[in-house]
């Protein structure tokens, strides 16, 4: 439910609450996790490479939300080589911290950043998010809100910095907007190998006004961007996720041929999506099949990122249905970050 506000960063409307405890009848008798080859919309010979290299299959982990797990565990469990940590915001004005509430060395966030560091793998951050105190609209400049990410980046030498711009104070405001797309080029000057994403939510259709903005004028602005991603789940509903993720990311692929004069190779390749497992705010079930779908056709198109919210949820209930550590749907735990792991 977009509505409500907890006080941290949570991705696209998730909430901590109760969502329901009917979903896991309602989905027991789940068909075969094999995923067939793409049709329709992914036929013949995948296009040939272009564009930027794309960015290592990251998940979303929320430290400080319902029961995280332990990084090392699930990354020998699945594979997985990256962690999206969500995420920074506000703890009063411009100053950064984790969730609004923990230092920014905080104990379980340096340690969740050491075990994935140790392991060889990489540490991507998360600015922004649905809930809680946003950066964008309490950095009065560019340059102080390039400052306060600067902060991140100093301490956890991020290897992509993920700017998730969806809260209507960010999203909807032009001036914002602007703040956020400026203070990235000074982080981009200032950290030249720093990988910079855009997320953003979108219908089925594609992008509100809004978001087409966000495009268009993080084009104008010559916005240093290496990947927008998409976050194709809460579309008020939807009986086919697999169908309507592909009809969302088509549609934002040609608003980034519109906009940048990109052919069909350059624009899936700056082209990202990131899911939602299992049953959404919007009460749309994705199941490890649909997910595994959904995977093979993206990387059949060569997108650039593939990630989805969250880890923390990645695991069958064990009891009542919890949407902030479980996914309310048939699966074995950790199951859509090892499809993911396999992009």
């Amino acid at each position: 439910m977009r509505g409500v506000h907890l006080g941290i960063g949570v991705a696209a409307g998730v909430t901590a609450g109760v969502l329901g405890v009917g979903v896991l009848a309602a989905v027991g008798g789940e068909e075969p996790r094999t995923a067939p080859v793409p049709t329709a919309t992914g036929t013949g010979t995948p296009p040939a490479p272009q564009g930027p290299t794309p960015i290592p299959p990251a998940p979303y982990l929320h430290l400080g939300w319902g029961h995280p797990p332990d990084v090392k565990a699930v990354m020998d469990a699945t594979g997985v080589t990256a962690f999206t940590l969500a995420f920074v915001l506000s703890g009063g004005g411009c100053d950064v911290t984790w969730d609004g509430r923990r230092p920014l060395d905080s104990a379980p966030d340096a340690a969740a950043v050491k075990a994935i560091r140790d392991a060889g793998g990489q540490v991507h951050i998360s600015v922004g998010g649905w809930s809680g105190r946003k950066l964008g609209p309490r950095c009065r400049t560019a340059r102080a809100y390039a400052d306060a990410v600067q902060k991140v980046v100093d301490a956890y030498r991020p290897d992509v910095l993920d700017f998730d711009i969806e809260n209507d104070d960010e999203l909807r405001v032009a001036a914002v907007q602007d703040r956020i797309l400026n203070g990235m080029k000074h982080l981009k000057t200032a950290n030249p190998d720093l990988r910079l994403v855009i997320t953003t939510s979108t219908g089925k259709k594609g992008l509100d006004k809004w978001g087409e903005r966000l495009i268009e004028r993080a084009a104008e602005l010559r916005t240093p961007v290496d990947n927008y991603t998409i976050m194709p789940f809460n579309f008020g509903g939807s009986t086919d996720m697999y169908a309507d993720t592909v009809a969302a990311a088509e549609s934002f692929k040609a608003l980034l041929q519109r906009v940048h004069g990109w052919d069909d190779a350059t624009a899936w390749r700056n082209v990202g999506l990131s899911g939602m497992n299992g049953v959404s705010d919007g009460k749309e079930t994705t199941t490890p099949r649909t997910w595994t779908r959904i995977r093979d056709w993206a990387s059949f198109r060569g997108i650039g990122r593939f990630s989805f919210w969250s880890v923390n949820r990645d695991r069958p209930c064990a009891g009542p249905a919890d949407g902030s550590s479980c996914s309310e749907t048939a699966q074995e735990p950790w199951e859509f970050t090892r499809i993911t792991a396999g992009f």
